[in-house]
Formats: structure tokens, C-alpha cells, sequence
């Protein structure tokens, strides 16, 4: 059977970095192919290679045995070839279905003037197909960040492509839409759809994929079967070493003073009357389903977001926070689940980005930057936080998703900040960082630090946390400690109300 795609001997490098080394990688129709390594192991600037984003500098790429060498991702759409990128691809202005059909807008009979109405129908008809609960007219800009991942499905799935490449697919997304992006993923190979799917989730692996490459540093590593290799194995060949994966030690839970609390707070639909106390040195987990409120509460909290009602305490004292800048100055820095919108200016280098919370720090008579100073800030998170950049003054829009969200971490911990709000921390790290930002999260704790960390992933909340708060539809429905809490008793506070109304 000829492959739908060959990569033979493929290297990229950009200024300062090699990105890809003589990379080779095979896709069969009916298959899905996981691609796996650590963040800055080539897997995305692979990807971006195939679907026309990146040109190779050199090697060889074979779609249906045929050398291609695509220009752009128009061309490699028209040859079949379409991509989920890891962060958004969307226009926030525009509907659904606009984003979806971009640039193939159905015409009326003169051609002239856009059919809105045949439009939001077949934007409809695949939506229908995925079974997700997204209308074709909302305004992009208007929904949350799981939801616009579920867009971005929807419009590869639009261009009925023979090689589907999905990077980080489930990011944002619970376990019920993951259940039934699998199911979406089981029609396509069904059909005969090659798909290209990169994780950092090791339980996906085994339930998803066919093969498994593996790529380290830019190289290629190894190309086995998920049916016949351990996990351990994989992480082995993906990491290079051994990898210990113990969870750090929890703290005694409420022997610290208050740091924060949060009484009677309502802010939009998803933040109803919601109550809870943040001690020092502890870490306070969010849990629930997408929708819940969770990080309705901490945009509320830090600024973000217009409180209508309710009374925020730091340190004891009554707090007024209308903006961000407010809640900066109480000493409360929040860590966005989407990075790219409101934790980065990717534009901007890494020490500019490190700084950038704390500007005022580095300044001279309130004028003139202090460089040296700088340099040494930046380089003392780099080594901290092990950020895999060539430089400092690389622009953080050339590194990878997991390099990047360890640039707003360090942000944050340059400000010092007593109270810390972690939304979905680890989202697009990879294993091996993974842990480090866990032993990170429990070291800043031990110092002290009081830390809310909101994460979709349940292992992650149990395994992190020394009390878990439970939302459902904008109200908390529990709070367990760290001994009592499961999986099962989480989902049952975070479908309650749901459960409530079925009755």
C-alpha cells in the first residue's frame, strides 16, 4: 500500500535553532499516527512543515508517492492535507460557520453577495456530526476556549480531508467532548482518513493510536506500534533518561493563615454566589466540567471580568479590584489558560516577557531600562524553569507551546506574588516538564505562596491538591479534602445540579 505521506531525511533549522534533523515518518491510509517527544522535540515545526505553514530546508516529502513541496496551506489543503493547530487559528470577529468556510463562502445566484443561510446549513450539518452544542452564528470571540478548539475541528473536518493533523486536539476539552472527538476520529479512519494526532496525554495513546513516532531533539527517535509498547517505554525514548514521577508531598492543609478569601462573589452567569477561603502554603484545586464557572472566578477575582456583587479579602483587608493593575498591586498575578491571548506578547523576546509584569523594577529614574539586570532575571528563570531557548532575546513566538507557558509562569514568580491563580498549568507540556512544574507548584507553595490551580485533567487536581473546590454551572457544589477526594466523587459534585434538574 503506497502511503498517503512519506517524510524522508527532512531537517529545518531557523535563526539560532535546528528544529528538525534528517526526520523520516510514514502515514497509511486508516491509521492514526501519534507523533510524541518533549516540548522542542520538532513535532509541531513537523507538522507545520506538512500542512504548508513551514517550507524544509531539505529532504524529501511523498503524498501519494509523489514529491510535494507545499507552498502554503492552501495548497496543502487542496491536496488533502489539513491541520488543527495547537494554539487557535480563529477569527474572533466572525461567526462559526464564517471561520469554518473562510474563503469558500457559499455565493447566491449571482455570486455577488455571501448565502448566510446556506452557510450557517452546512456549518450545521457538521457540527450535527461532531454532536458538540455550538451554534453556527455565535460570534467566535464569545465563546470559551474549549469551544473554540471544537470550531477548529470543525473546519479541518470541513475540507473532507485524506490527512487530518491534529495538534493537541483535547487540550481543552473534557472528557465527555474527548469521548466524542474519538468517536469523530473512529468514523474518519473507518473512511480511510490518515490522521496525524500529537499528545502529551499518555492515557490517549493507548486508547487512539495505531503507531507512535517518537521524536527527541529534533531527531528521530523510533517508530513503534501502541498496541505492543508500554508507556514507560515510550517516555523512556521520549525523554532520553529516567523519569521520576512521584507526587510531591501535600501539605497539612489549613495551617495557614487566610491569604485570600472570597465571599458571596456573582459576575456574569458563571460565577453565582461562589464562597472560599485560600490559605498560605496550600494549594487549592478548581474542578469541574467545562462551562462550570471555574475560570470565570479567577478572571472575577483578578480583574478581568466586572464583579457585579460580593467581597473579596486579602491578607485580611477588604479589597477593591476593578482591573488586572489592581489585583497586581494586592499581590495576586493569574496565570490565563490561553497564553497566547492574555499571558504572551509573542512578538515580543523571552527577558522583555519575564519583565514585563515587574516593568517598573528594571527601570532607571523611572526612564531608562536596566539591561544587565534584566539579562540576569531572565537567565535565572531560563535555568529555573529549564526554558529551552537559544537566547534570551528570542522572540517567544518562535518557541515551543510548552516553552511558552513556562515564559508566563516565570512572569509571574518575577512579581513575587503572594496569591497565584494557575489555570490549566500544564496545558501543552509535555511529560517530562510536567513534573517539573509540579515540583515547582508544591516548592512555591512551601514557601508559602497561596495557589489556586484549575485544571481539567483530575488526575492532575488529586494528585496536586490539598482541598479540591467542585463547580457546577457557576456555583460551587462541594469542597473535599485531599484524603476524601476520587474521580468518582468529584464528577458526582460536578454534574449535581444537572442531576438535580434530570430529577
Amino acid at each position: 500500500m503506497t502511503p498517503l505521506i512519506s517524510v524522508k531525511r527532512l531537517s529545518k533549522s531557523f535563526p539560532g535553532v535546528r528544529a528538525l534533523h534528517e526526520i523520516q515518518f510514514e502515514l497509511v491510509a486508516g491509521e492514526v499516527h501519534t507523533v510524541m517527544g518533549e516540548n522542542g522535540a520538532g513535532k509541531s515545526t513537523l507538522m507545520k512543515i506538512l500542512a504548508g505553514v513551514y517550507t524544509r530546508d531539505s529532504g524529501e516529502i511523498l503524498c501519494d508517492g509523489q514529491p510535494v513541496n507545499f507552498a502554503s496551506p492552501r495548497e496543502a489543503q487542496a491536496m488533502g492535507v489539513c491541520i488543527i493547530h495547537q494554539e487557535l487559528q480563529l477569527m474572533n470577529h466572525l461567526s462559526v460557520a464564517q471561520n469554518m468556510f473562510i474563503g469558500r463562502e457559499p455565493r447566491g445566484r449571482l455570486g455577488l453577495f455571501l448565502d448566510e443561510e446556506k452557510l450557517n446549513a452546512q456549518a450545521g450539518n457538521i457540527i450535527a456530526r461532531m454532536h458538540v452544542n455550538l451554534d453556527p452564528r455565535a460570534l467566535v470571540g464569545t465563546l470559551t476556549v474549549a469551544s473554540q478548539q471544537m470550531v477548529e475541528i470543525a473546519k479541518a473536518l470541513s475540507f473532507d480531508s485524506r490527512v487530518l493533523i491534529m495538534d493537541e486536539p483535547t487540550s481543552a476539552l473534557n472528557d465527555a467532548e474527548i469521548a466524542e472527538l474519538f468517536r469523530i476520529i473512529r468514523e474518519l479512519k473507518n473512511r480511510g482518513v490518515g490522521i496525524i494526532y500529537i499528545s502529551h496525554k499518555m492515557d490517549e495513546l493507548k486508547q487512539i493510536s495505531d503507531r507512535v513516532t517518537v521524536l527527541r531533539d529534533g531527531e528521530y527517535v523510533a517508530t513503534v506500534t501502541a498496541r505492543d509498547t508500554s508507556v514507560e517505554s515510550i517516555i523512556g525514548m521520549m525523554v532520553g533518561r529516567a523519569l521520576t514521577d512521584a507526587a510531591p508531598s501535600q501539605s497539612v492543609a489549613g495551617a495557614g493563615e487566610i491569604a485570600l478569601e472570597v465571599k458571596n462573589l456573582n459576575a456574569g452567569p458563571l460565577v453565582r454566589d461562589v464562597s472560599f477561603v485560600l490559605r498560605k502554603g496550600e494549594i487549592l484545586g478548581f474542578a469541574g466540567l467545562m462551562g462550570a464557572g471555574r475560570t470565570e472566578v479567577a478572571r472575577a477575582v483578578f480583574g478581568a471580568d466586572p464583579i457585579e456583587s460580593g467581597e473579596i479579602v486579602v491578607k485580611g483587608a477588604k479589597a477593591t479590584i476593578r482591573t488586572p493593575a489592581d489585583a497586581v498591586a494586592r499581590g495576586i498575578g493569574y496565570l490565563s489558560e490561553d497564553r497566547k491571548r492574555f499571558g504572551l506578547a509573542t512578538g515580543m523576546d523571552v527577558e522583555s516577557n519575564i519583565v514585563m509584569s515587574n516593568l517598573g523594577k528594571f527601570l532607571s529614574f523611572n526612564v531608562f531600562l536596566r539591561r544587565n539586570q534584566i539579562r540576569r532575571t531572565a537567565a535565572h528563570f531560563i535555568n529555573l524553569l529549564a526554558i529551552r531557548t537559544p537566547s534570551a532575546t528570542q522572540e517567544v513566538r518562535l518557541l515551543s507551546g510548552g516553552n511558552q507557558q513556562k515564559i508566563v509562569i516565570a512572569k509571574w514568580l518575577e512579581r513575587d506574588c503572594d496569591v497565584l491563580f494557575f489555570d490549566e498549568p500544564t496545558r501543552g507540556i509535555d511529560v517530562g516538564a510536567k513534573s517539573e512544574i509540579y515540583k515547582l507548584l508544591r516548592s512555591l507553595a512551601d514557601q508559602g505562596k497561596a495557589i489556586v490551580m484549575i485544571s481539567s485533567e483530575l488526575p492532575e487536581v488529586l494528585r496536586m491538591s490539598d482541598r479540591i473546590v467542585v463547580m457546577c454551572e457557576g456555583r460551587i457544589t462541594g469542597e473535599l479534602s485531599a484524603t476524601e477526594a476520587t474521580q468518582e466523587r468529584i464528577m458526582q459534585l460536578a454534574t449535581q445540579r444537572e442531576t438535580l434538574k434530570a430529577a
